[in-house]
This record gives structure tokens, C-alpha cells and sequence, in this order.
């Protein structure tokens, strides 16, 4: 009888990553314990120490789970954000940007459509860090709802970044494991005109939940100062290396991959005039938000945990037959990538597709995926990133909130994409 339990209680075992995965969904949603407010990392760090704690996961495949290319990336990203934004820089962009917004209207479709589209070269992640202090200064300056700014903001990255293989991690996954001959070309033929349509729809729907934002009187606009020029200066050197090495990575992915280089080395490489030449790196150093990569370093841990229990996989194996089809693909993405994140996701469910792998059903994987983004706060990275940097400022969307706008957007989104695959 001994034994027999003891067998049992193993067979158990790994489902134990998923229940404190659920567990991490719920603290994320409530935020609350007791009188202790807890924030959307430490919840993700209790999580990971949990299922290190009980056995879930080794110690040496926890520090193998932890993805350091996208730390650094993120690491170099924050620095380089964080210089443009101690300068001034980026709020002088800022507000050159918007300076054509004559009303509530058109400011929040400047930030979709310009968060969407410079998201699909700079990558969801990155304007996620350089575009939470942007639109709160938006919504301060012109006296609009922060958490209608926030959500432009949350769902423009997310949305935009569908239609090219470097705008996230899971579609650069597929564009080299799904052997695209021409990457850029064919995510931009597939999901530019679906994904411009999506943006629009996340308009009407912002504006249905915040009707009482939108038709307020014209917008007074007035040019931002510099704080800093010098430090502006050396931001500007660092924000033009980052987008002249991205299109060096687009002209090697699409034409000589085997020279491509990593987005890590990518942002080390724009982050070292910051971090060389300021006199106030340290201060840039400190104010860097180590929060979100602790979260994402708990992330990789615990996922990597739900992913040793086989779960996921169990259910796609059952699945098999089906795998195949569109709308198994968007399904399977949306709901699959809120339990183990989308890139772990995208990395499990393309050798499960087997080899004949279409090219429409490659692209149906990459909206799923990312989409996955809008429906709740850990469908995507970007979320965490923008909410934790609202956060340091007295801003915040909640976990309700969020999947309460965010599940008609998805639902929309994954019928208008359907169609088009």
C-alpha cells in the first residue's frame, strides 16, 4: 500500500506546477493578501520558488531554464529607454508625434497605429519600455483617463507586432524553424492588412468602454523641453544604433540568415554609448526596472516547470489530429499561451504540426500566439513590462480590468484573422 502510494503521489507530482501556475493567475488577479499589496513580480518569483522548493524543478534546470539573451536584451532595451527618458528626449518625441491630435479621437489612434507599427521593427518589448512613460505623460498633459492611455498602448504593441517576424520572440521562433524563404515578405503579405484592421478594432472597443473619454474639447498641445542635452544627445546616438542594427537584422534574415546576429548582442550594442559616455550611468543603472527581470527570470523558471509536467503536451497529443487546422491553431495559441507563454507554446506546437507545415498555418500560429497578448496581463510579456513601469509612477491596470476589455479584442481579433487565413 506503501508503494502504491508513493507511486501515486509521484504520477502526481507534475500536475503540482500547473496548480501553482493557476495559483500565480489568481494572486496576479486579486493583488491583494490580507493588508499585503502584492505586485505582478512577486508573485511570479513566489511561483518559481514554490515549485523549486517542493521538487517541481532542479536548481540546475531552473538556471538552464532562464533565458539570458532575453534578459540582456530587455536589460539593454531598459537602459536605453531610461536614458531617453531622464533626458527628455523622449518626451520631446513624444509630443512631436502627437502634435497633430486635435482631439481624444485621434490621440488614441496616433498611439495604436504608431505603437503597432514601430512595434513590428523595434519589437513589442521595446516600445513597451519606452512608451509607459510616454502615454502617461500624455494623459497627464492633456487630462485623459491613464488607463485608456495604457491600454492603447498595451494593446497597439501586442496587436502590431503580429505582422512581422521580428516584432516578438515566438514569430522570429517561426520564421527560422518554419523555414520561411523570405520571412519579411510573407508575414507582412499574410497579417499587414488583418493586423491594421485589428488595430481599428481596438479603437471602437476603447472607445466603447471609455465613451466618456472621447469627444472632449481640442487638445492643447505645447512643445516638451530637453531636461538634459547632453544626455539627450548620447540617447539619440543610442536610439539610432539600435534601429540601424535592425535593419541589418532584416536585411541578414531575409537574405543571408546564417550572418544574423542575437537581439541581446542588438541591445548591448545601443545600450553602450549609455552606459560608456554618460556621467549618469549609475543613476541609469539604479533606476532600471530589475523588477521586471527578476519577473522574467521566475517566468522562465516556472514555465519550464508546467512545461517538465507534460500537460501541455498531453493535450496536444490528444489533439493530433486536429492540429493542423486554423482555427485548432488560434484556439490552442489564445489558451495555451496564457498557461505557459507563448514562446514556450510556439516551441511545442511546431514539430507537433509535423513536417508538411503551409505557410497559413505557420501565420495562423504567429496571430494566435500573439494575440494571446491582449485576452489577460500574462498572455504577454509586454503587458508586465507596461504595467510595472506604470506602477512606479502610481499607475496600474488590474487583472479584471484587463481581461474584461481584453477578451472582446480577442475574440474579434481571432475572427478577423480566421477570415484571412
Amino acid at each position: 500500500m506503501a508503494g502504491e502510494s508513493f507511486i501515486s503521489s509521484v504520477t502526481f507530482l507534475p500536475d503540482l506546477s500547473v496548480l501553482i501556475l493557476l495559483g500565480v493567475f489568481v494572486l496576479t488577479a486579486l493583488r491583494q493578501v490580507g493588508s499585503l499589496r502584492l505586485q505582478i513580480w512577486q508573485v511570479m518569483t513566489c511561483g518559481a520558488l514554490l515549485v523549486l522548493l517542493i521538487g517541481e524543478i532542479l536548481p540546475a534546470e531552473a538556471l538552464e531554464a532562464i533565458n539570458a539573451d532575453v534578459l540582456l536584451f530587455l536589460f539593454g532595451a531598459f537602459c536605453v529607454g531610461e536614458a531617453l527618458n531622464r533626458s527628455g528626449y523622449l518626451a520631446w518625441l513624444g509630443s512631436r508625434i502627437v502634435s497633430r491630435a486635435r482631439n481624444t479621437d485621434q490621440l488614441v489612434l496616433l498611439v495604436l497605429f504608431s505603437t503597432g507599427i514601430l512595434s513590428a521593427i523595434l519589437m513589442n518589448d521595446t516600445l513597451a519600455i519606452m512608451g509607459t512613460p510616454l502615454v502617461l505623460q500624455f494623459s497627464r498633459k492633456y487630462g485623459i483617463s491613464p488607463k485608456l492611455m495604457l491600454f492603447a498602448l498595451a494593446f497597439g504593441v501586442t496587436t502590431g507586432s503580429v505582422m512581422s517576424p521580428i516584432g516578438n520572440p515566438q514569430n522570429l521562433l517561426i520564421a527560422i524553424n518554419g523555414n520561411l524563404e523570405t520571412p519579411f515578405i510573407t508575414f507582412f503579405l499574410s497579417l499587414a492588412l488583418p493586423t491594421l484592421i485589428c488595430l481599428i478594432i481596438a479603437y471602437f472597443v476603447l472607445k466603447l468602454f471609455f465613451r466618456q473619454e472621447f469627444g472632449k474639447s481640442t487638445l492643447m498641445h505645447s512643445e516638451e523641453i530637453i531636461s538634459d542635452p547632453k544626455l539627450a544627445r548620447i540617447s539619440k546616438i543610442a536610439l539610432s544604433l539600435m534601429l540601424i542594427l535592425i535593419a541589418c537584422k532584416v536585411f541578414l534574415v531575409e537574405f543571408l540568415p546564417s550572418w544574423d546576429f542575437s537581439l541581446s548582442l542588438l541591445a548591448l550594442i545601443s545600450a553602450s554609448p549609455v552606459l560608456l559616455l554618460s556621467r549618469r550611468r549609475i543613476e541609469i543603472l539604479k533606476n532600471i526596472d530589475w523588477t521586471t527581470l527578476i519577473f522574467f527570470a521566475s517566468m522562465f523558471v516556472l514555465m519550464e516547470s508546467v512545461w517538465i509536467s507534460g500537460t501541455c503536451q498531453e493535450l496536444l497529443d490528444k489533439l493530433s489530429p486536429q492540429l493542423g487546422s486554423v482555427p485548432m491553431i488560434l484556439t490552442l495559441s489564445i489558451g495555451l499561451s496564457q498557461l505557459i507563454s507563448n514562446v514556450p507554446f510556439v516551441a511545442l506546437y511546431l514539430p507537433a504540426m509535423g513536417s508538411a507545415v503551409s505557410q497559413g498555418q505557420l501565420m495562423a500560429l504567429a496571430a494566435g500566439s500573439t494575440i494571446a497578448g491582449n485576452f489577460l496581463i500574462l498572455g504577454a510579456a509586454s503587458n508586465v513590462i507596461i504595467i510595472q513601469n506604470a506602477e512606479k509612477e502610481g499607475e496600474t491596470l488590474s487583472f479584471i480590468e484587463f481581461s474584461r476589455i481584453g477578451l472582446l479584442i480577442t475574440f474579434l481579433d481571432a475572427i478577423i484573422y480566421f477570415i484571412f487565413l
